[in-house]
C-alpha cells in the first residue's frame, strides 16, 4: 500500500511523494515447557563465611548459588512427618529411677555452679521464671536472704 504525501519545495511548488515502506520485525521465539510454577525473588544476607561456602559448594557442582540454595531448601522439605513424631532423638528421656541429682540442675545451673540467683523454678508442678532480682540484692544480705527464701534459692 502507498501513501501519497505532499512535498513542497524550495519553490513552493507541490509534488506527490512515495511513502517508504513498512518495515517488518520478525520475532523469533524458543518454545520451552515450564514444569515448575513462577519462581519468587528475594533477596537475602549472608555472612561472608557462608557466601564463601555457597560459591565453592557451586564451583563444586557446577551449579549457581541460588540452585544451591533451593536444593538446601528442598532437602529439608523432603523431610516426611512421621520423621518427626517418630524420632526417638526428639522424644522426651525416659526418667532414671536411681537419680540422685538435682531436679533443676540443667535449668539453674549457674546457681549450682557460681552461686548467683535461680532463673527458673517449680510451682504447682510447673517451670516458672523466677522473680526478677531486687535492686539492693548484692548490696543488702538481709533483703538477698529474704528473696532468696521466697524464690526458693536455697543452696
Amino acid at each position: 500500500m502507498y501513501i501519497k504525501r505532499m512535498k513542497i519545495d524550495q519553490k513552493g511548488k507541490a509534488s506527490t511523494a512515495k511513502a517508504p515502506e513498512p518495515m517488518e520485525v520478525k520475532v523469533s521465539a524458543v518454545a520451552y515447557k515450564v514444569d515448575e510454577p513462577a519462581m519468587v525473588r528475594t533477596q537475602i544476607y549472608l555472612s561472608r563465611r557462608e557466601h564463601d561456602f555457597l560459591q565453592s559448594e557451586g564451583s563444586r557442582r557446577g551449579q549457581p548459588m541460588a540452585a544451591i540454595i533451593r536444593a538446601f531448601i528442598d532437602e529439608k522439605m523432603d523431610i516426611p512427618d512421621w520423621a518427626w513424631k517418630n524420632n526417638p532423638l526428639l522424644q522426651a528421656p525416659v526418667t532414671d529411677r536411681v537419680w540422685e541429682g538435682r531436679e533443676d540442675g540443667a535449668a539453674n545451673h549457674d546457681h549450682y555452679i557460681y552461686g548467683t540467683p535461680k532463673k527458673w523454678r517449680k510451682r504447682h508442678g510447673q517451670w516458672v521464671e523466677a522473680p526478677p532480682l531486687p535492686e539492693d540484692y548484692y548490696s543488702n544480705p538481709e533483703r538477698r536472704r529474704q528473696y532468696d527464701e521466697e524464690a526458693g534459692n536455697k543452696k
